[in-house]
């Protein structure tokens, strides 16, 4: 059986970076769990060409490659920081130069980062619309971690942690011969 491919993207281009921090450990234990092939990513390994770029193609090289990894991904964890109750524009710009078609029935696990729990609702209100946009399917639990869900850019609470669990659990509705090939490994 080929090894599929989970993608993270963290809309953060802070490092250390909480939202980065996020959507790794979720990669992580995703990938043990169903025997994906791992990649991660932030906006600074898309680098300075997002900024500038008005298409596609105005893209350089590196950030052409991790759109490809995007877009390519059998299932995404994409995690977003929280600015002014959104997330930033150049995670979105990122987003718009992807072709809708290109994200049509992909699961997506969908997380965001914030200060305080003020913001909890930004999965619901920003990230799950954007993605439905796409026709892409946002797993029914969002993940949402504040400061205090964090040491040292690490997830540390109990409560996330669970969460976290029951998200990765919904995966499997995607992969079911996958999950049963994985388990029998174990």
């Amino acid at each position: 059986m080929s090894r599929l491919k989970l993608v993270g993207l963290a809309g953060s281009y802070n490092r250390p970076s909480k939202t980065f921090a996020l959507v790794d450990h979720i990669a992580t234990l995703a990938s043990a769990r169903y025997g994906f092939d791992k990649h991660v990513h932030d906006l600074t390994d898309v680098g300075p060409s997002l900024g500038q770029a008005q298409w596609r193609s105005n893209l350089d090289a590196g950030a052409t490659a991790i759109l490809e990894d995007v877009v390519s991904a059998d299932v995404l964890v994409i995690g977003s920081p929280t600015y002014k109750g959104s997330y930033p524009g150049l995670f979105k710009h990122f987003i718009d130069l992807i072709d809708p078609e290109q994200l049509r029935a992909k699961p997506i696990l969908i997380s965001a980062t914030g200060g305080g729990e003020r913001h909890a609702l930004m999965v619901e209100h920003q990230l799950r619309p954007l993605f439905g946009f796409f026709m892409a399917h946002t797993l029914p639990t969002a993940i949402y971690a504040s400061d205090r869900d964090f040491t040292n850019y690490q997830v540390s609470s109990d409560a996330l942690k669970e969460r976290i669990g029951f998200a990765i659990d919904e995966i499997a509705a995607f992969f079911p011969t996958h999950t049963l090939a994985a388990a029998a490994a174990e």
